[in-house]
């Protein structure tokens, strides 16, 4: 393992809603895309340390390095404490009051006691780290960078110099009271020369940039103080910062949701299951904007349900499982042979070649959502319900074909369980909408092709010899995603059939406490970790069958694969206690909500004050072999 790669845990997330950054805990920008999330990365030492490009601020001397976000935001604050000497890092994107402005990523850092030696390096890579931009000075404190189609004009009052023709060095001390601060600003380069013409500092000035930071502030805490429970309770601080989370993978200009910040970071050290997160699948939105309108948000779910609209042009026969963040279509999957990966796991890749496939489980998602919006009094007009309409009448159309399933498996398709019931949702969802919103349809042409999906499920997508579901037809294995089965009416949580699923889900795959998402060849080489989001769906339907200390333990396990700022991977291994996988993950943020929902409601959860613990840090029940099974035993 190269150990010149930070572990996944080491980074912290910054987003404005429009862009995104990784910093490290020695205070280095390694992943940075600008001025969207689906950017081409500007720093990506994230993938690449040599020539990926980054923006380092940290002592020039060993020092004990502790970090936070400022209350309900995005904001971080990293302290370093060398002997009696300390000095706080404050890391951000900038969110200007009214939303409007450039993009700017802004770095303060504060003197608090003593002195400290710091040095700043600075080199932007272009392109992923291809483009080597050219760096110029424009005036004191003043310097622009120029490569391709990207430009940055950097503005900063600490001593820099510029290293070569494409990067910034500064060596400095930092004493009590003292602050210094760097703004990176992205521009097109056409516009460089009348930007950098406005933006002249004065040697020694913070200029505004720590306004910028109270005004963000204000605009993170105005958002979190919208969030309350519709169900009632005390939000706990592990949810709070998973709600954050989506909110900052939210894209605000379209209401679109990033599954992930990042791409390629691997599912396994040194393998090829390497992918480009950094767009918007409808599953994981759907279940992102659930989550937050039951946390009191609702916007975000009308805007999620319009980006769709748009973005399909309307039509159900356009919908695809994922778009682009400004709801692109095209979204080519390439390689890029010149980063050598994190730890050397290649390859890299861009785009995504599952957003051509067919996963039958999108219709039920967009229905269930519009159900849940129309439940809770919001209108839905003559248009949008066309569109429904037509979502229906193609599950109707489609749910006897093969497909990719919720996996997005790349190799032959298979008739998944997990789509099966999500086109018997959308049409049983449909069902339900035009009853009750009194919309126009054919409910018994719907309601006669609900009853065969049901059937045709009963009969071929369980095994009646160990009463049990089951991943397919003729495929006898098991699936973490027959965990969300009753989340959508499916079959109840306690019905004895689903008890019996849940238990051989367990049985065959927990692997230290944690959930592998199915336990059949892919036909992808190598393996991955565990897949947290599934540990927490585990931990919802034992809730829900009302097994409250078996939900607890797992709910605990998954949680204790936090970071220290409450972040969340795709995946974990168990056996070394790191985080795999893009980071922070929505999809681990949403499940980890959705248990904490159903624990909830199955009986109140116990407070928490304890600090969140670190990656690796074990929870507080035995999971693994025996004795997970002996809960099961006295649970039932």
């Amino acid at each position: 393992m190269d150990a010149r790669y930070p572990p996944i845990a080491d980074y912290a997330l910054l987003s404005d809603g429009c862009s995104t950054a990784l910093v490290s805990r020695d205070g280095s920008i390694d992943w940075c895309c600008m001025p969207s999330m689906d950017a081409d990365g500007c720093f990506s030492r994230l993938l690449d340390r040599r020539n990926g490009g980054h923006c380092q601020l940290a002592p020039a001397v060993p020092c004990v390095a502790s970090r936070r976000y400022v209350g309900d935001s995005m904001v971080l604050e990293t302290s370093f404490r060398a002997g009696e000497a300390e000095a706080k890092l404050t890391d951000f994107f900038a969110m200007p009051s009214g939303g409007r402005g450039p993009c700017r990523l802004v770095r303060i850092l504060d003197g608090m006691r003593g002195d400290i030696e710091f040095q700043l390096e600075l080199q932007p890579r272009f392109d992923y780290g291809s483009v080597v931009p050219h760096m110029s000075e424009r005036g004191p404190g003043l310097f622009v960078a120029v490569g391709g189609n990207n430009g940055f004009v950097f503005r900063t009052d600490m001593p820099v110099q510029v290293d070569g023709r494409n990067g910034l060095r500064a060596s400095f001390r930092v004493g009590k009271g003292a602050r210094f601060c760097l703004s990176m600003e992205f521009h097109a380069p056409e516009c460089i020369d009348d930007v950098a013409a406005n933006r002249s500092v004065t040697p020694g000035s913070p200029d505004c940039d720590f306004a910028r930071r109270e005004q963000t502030l204000e605009a993170w805490h105005a958002w979190a103080a919208r969030l309350a429970p519709i169900d009632g309770g005390a939000m706990d601080a592990a949810t709070r910062r998973s709600a954050l989370v989506l909110k900052a993978l939210t894209f605000s200009r379209t209401g679109a949701i990033a599954a992930a910040p990042t791409t390629s970071l691997p599912e396994w050290p040194g393998g090829t299951r390497n992918w480009d997160y950094r767009y918007s699948w409808a599953r994981d939105s759907v279940f992102a904007v659930r989550a937050l309108y039951r946390l009191g948000c609702p916007s975000e779910a009308e805007a999620f349900m319009r980006f769709i609209q748009r973005s399909s042009a309307g039509s159900a026969d356009e919908l695809q499982i994922m778009y682009g963040l400004d709801g692109k279509r095209r979204l080519t999957e390439v390689e890029l042979p010149w980063l050598e990966g994190y730890r050397g796991s290649k390859p890299v890749r861009i785009g995504n070649k599952a957003s051509e496939q067919s996963q039958l489980d999108l219709f039920g998602e967009i229905m269930e959502l519009a159900w849940t919006w129309h439940a809770s009094g919001h209108p839905i007009d003559a248009a949008y319900w066309a569109f429904l309409r037509d979502v229906v009448d193609a599950a109707c159309r489609r749910w006897q074909d093969p497909d990719s399933g919720i996996w997005e498996f790349r190799g032959e398709a298979a008739h998944h369980v997990h789509s099966k019931a999500m086109c018997w949702a959308a049409v049983d969802f449909g069902i339900r909408l035009a009853r009750d919103g009194g919309f126009d349809a054919p409910l018994e042409r719907w309601e006669g092709e609900r009853d065969r999906i049901r059937r045709a499920i009963e009969e071929h997508g369980y095994d009646r010899r160990r009463g049990i579901f089951v991943q397919a037809f003729g495929r006898p294995g098991m699936d973490a995603s027959l965990l969300l089965l009753p989340r959508i009416g499916f079959v109840a949580a306690g019905d004895p059939r689903m008890v019996r699923t849940v238990d051989a889900v367990i049985d065959a795959l927990d692997h230290g406490g944690l959930l592998r998402r199915y336990d059949m060849p892919d036909g992808i080489p190598g393996p991955e970790g565990a897949f947290l989001p599934c540990t927490f769906w585990l931990a919802a339907c034992l809730a829900e069958q009302q097994r409250p200390d078996l939900a607890r333990a797992y709910y605990d396990r998954g949680l204790a694969c936090r970071n220290d700022l409450g972040l969340f991977s795709e995946e974990y291994d168990p056996d070394a206690g790191l985080m795999l996988g893009n980071f922070p993950q929505g999809l681990t943020h949403v499940s980890q909500i959705m248990a904490w929902l159903a624990m909830m409601a199955a009986r109140p959860l116990r407070r928490d004050p304890e600090p969140v613990p670190g990656p690796g840090a074990g929870g507080p029940h035995e999971l693994p072999g025996d004795s997970s099974r002996r809960r099961l035993e006295q649970d039932d």
